[in-house]
């Protein structure tokens, strides 16, 4: 929002939300129809039954821009500008299809109703040419003005202010601009449309090339990451009048004062207000590589929609998980060839780790590393082999680029796969990078959420994280506790905590720690008000409405930890597995062991480290250390 929104700030539609696209309905179904039927009286209008596919084209372009970049600038190659994005960003930036319902609208009303604006015939190259020298000529020339006019402060503060919340840019940044602002946009970018639709020289290809055109070039400007090489003003210097690069107009969201253009720079020369830093960051951003992490999380797809929720997906689903479950089921049966698609290619062709996202917390840099294998890959005996070996391929790399912590996040630490990650330190060595499962701070997350003055807890479910379990029943016991459960616990550990390990097949306890098997049969046995608190990397399925569900292990980050601009999984806002702040944790402590096989480290120091870090419990209640639990 610009600092004191003015007059047509706020879209016409935004009440809608989501269902602004019902507004091209009237005008999409009747001519489709009649172009499919040839009820429309005459000859079958191409152009106007285009109009609708061609918007969501523009869409697809869009979002094909939005993933890539975050992919580039999560990697780190030839990033501008450093600084990260927040949620408050991405909320901004979520209504960008705004201007694409806006276009819709006014193409459908302008071919209703301009002599000439139906029936346009597929090429005619008198009406490019015509669309190529307006734009070069009057567009750039107003387009500049009319961005220096809203620079001024009145018109900045009320407008153009709320474009420029946003430093560090995605692609989509672009179009982020007040109601108004849009509507002396397309007024300049209709001067050539309309030109060329009075004189009887328009086209199909014209009209589609030109407005492509101007997403890709928004996109490509700011994008946040260097694409184009130097090597091309070398060849033909003129051209970098004629063709502005991501580092140009990032230096406009830097500076504010320079770089007004829009894609020609020739009017910022003109008119003395071209970057004189332009160049030196263009080469700078160019030679900039791979960003090398101090830690790294490695974590795997989960589900097959779940591509969609990543933050290389969708960025609203990506940034709140909790209120995109509908939208997401309903992606699903929309893309379900998208779904296919992507399954087949990370069947086929995932044969390494990619980069999914990146952090900063101080002098730590942090990435998320994805491995492209889905939850259900990992219960095939099959797949295990090629799982493991993309782990190690992993771990190797990470050594490569100096990581000083990798963690194994999700299943990728499994008991049966990989021994909780020991396979891999046994068949390395000397590995320098520390691997840890995270399993001290799982535990010490979970003994803090006990709520004070319980005196019966029970574990349930089938303990997957059997060494999560484990702890959590020994450090229960060690309490002088008692504790319910299983055979296998019991020699787990010494003797001496014995006594405090009972067996009881009753449900009448109220605090439940449930591990990934719970059954849909033993929470209906749970008694009203059973509160479940999961050990497990997997949410429990939640059956009951009379009881309360925490969430998996999880700890809110500070402040300070930034560019968190998606979610974990099925985690809130700014929420971090405790499997992955385990390994920043490790990092800024700078613990020498790994964690991993059957090694643990101690739970209250693990803990107490997180705390001092900034990190905090979603559900703050301690348990009392005199409590007896049966």
């Amino acid at each position: 929002m610009a600092t004191t929104p003015g007059f047509l700030t706020d879209w016409p539609w935004k009440s809608l939300g989501c269902f602004k696209h019902v507004l091209l309905a009237p005008w999409a179904i009747p001519k489709t129809y009649e172009f499919i039927t040839g009820n429309g009286g005459g000859e079958r209008d191409l152009s106007t039954f285009l109009i609708f596919p061609f918007l969501i084209w523009r869409m697809i372009h869009n979002q094909l821009w939005i993933s890539f970049s975050r992919y580039r600038t999560a990697k780190g190659t030839t990033r501008i500008v450093d600084r990260g994005i927040e949620f408050d960003q991405v909320d901004r930036e979520a209504g960008w299809d705004d201007q694409i319902v806006f276009n819709g609208l006014l193409f459908y009303i302008g071919a209703m109703s301009l002599t000439g604006a139906t029936h346009l015939p597929l090429w005619r190259l008198d009406g490019v040419v015509i669309t190529v020298l307006l734009h070069a000529g009057p567009v750039e020339f107003l387009y500049y003005w009319l961005h220096r006019a809203l620079h001024h402060h009145f018109l900045y503060s009320r407008y153009h202010s709320h474009h420029h919340s946003s430093i560090a840019t995605e692609p989509i940044t672009s179009v982020i601009h007040p109601f108004a602002e849009h509507i002396a946009y397309f007024t300049l970018f209709a001067i050539p449309m309309l030109t060329t639709i009075l004189t009887g020289t328009a086209s199909i290809v014209s009209f589609a090339g030109y407005i492509t055109y101007i997403d890709l070039m928004n996109n490509m400007g700011h994008c946040n990451f260097e694409l184009v090489p130097a090597s091309l003003f070398s060849a033909f210097p003129p051209l970098k009048l004629l063709l502005y690069t991501p580092t140009y107009h990032s230096l406009h969201h830097t500076q504010f004062r320079t770089n007004y253009s829009l894609f020609m720079p020739l009017y910022d020369h003109l008119y003395a207000t071209a970057d004189e830093s332009t160049d030196d960051l263009h080469e700078r951003s160019l030679n900039r590589g791979d960003e090398s992490p101090d830690v790294v999380h490695l974590t795997h797809l989960t589900t097959p929609e779940s591509v969609y929720r990543l933050r290389l997906g969708f960025a609203y689903l990506a940034a709140s998980p909790d209120a995109a479950d509908g939208r997401l089921r309903l992606l699903h049966r929309l893309l379900w060839p998208v779904t296919l698609w992507t399954m087949g290619l990370t069947w086929l062709y995932g044969r390494a780790a990619f980069v999914l996202e990146r952090h900063r917390f101080g002098d730590v840099r942090l990435q998320t590393w994805a491995l492209p294998k889905y939850r259900i890959q990992y219960a095939m005996q099959w797949q295990k082999e090629a799982i493991n070996s993309l782990i190690e391929d992993a771990i190797v790399e990470a050594e490569g680029k100096g990581v000083k912590v990798l963690t194994l996040g999700l299943l990728n630490q499994g008991e049966e796969l990989n021994g909780y990650g020991e396979i891999y330190v046994r068949k390395n060595p000397g590995l320098r990078t520390k691997l840890v499962d995270g399993s001290s701070l799982a535990v010490a997350v979970v003994l803090n959420s006990i709520p004070k003055g319980t005196t019966q807890v029970a574990i349930r479910g089938t303990p997957a994280l059997f060494k999560v379990a484990s702890a959590l029943a020994q450090s229960l016991c060690q309490r002088g506790l008692q504790k319910k459960e299983y055979d296998r616990l019991r020699q787990s550990f010494g003797t001496t905590s014995h006594a405090n390990l009972l067996l009881s097949k009753a449900h009448s306890t109220k605090v439940w720690l449930v591990g990934e098997g719970l059954s849909e049969e033993e929470q209906k046995q749970a008694g009203k008000g059973t509160l479940f608190i999961p050990f497990s990397q997997f949410p429990p399925k939640k059956l009951r409405e009379d009881c309360f569900y925490h969430t998996t292990p999880a700890l809110t980050a500070p402040k300070s930890l930034e560019n968190v601009d998606s979610c974990e999984n099925w985690l809130g806002r700014r929420v971090m597995s405790a499997w992955r702040v385990a390994g920043l944790v490790h990092a800024l402590e700078k613990w020498e062991e790994h964690e991993c096989g059957d090694r643990m480290l101690d739970v209250d120091k693990v803990w107490e480290a997180a705390l001092r870090h900034g990190f905090r419990p979603l559900h703050s209640s301690p348990p009392s250390p005199v409590v007896a639990y049966n």
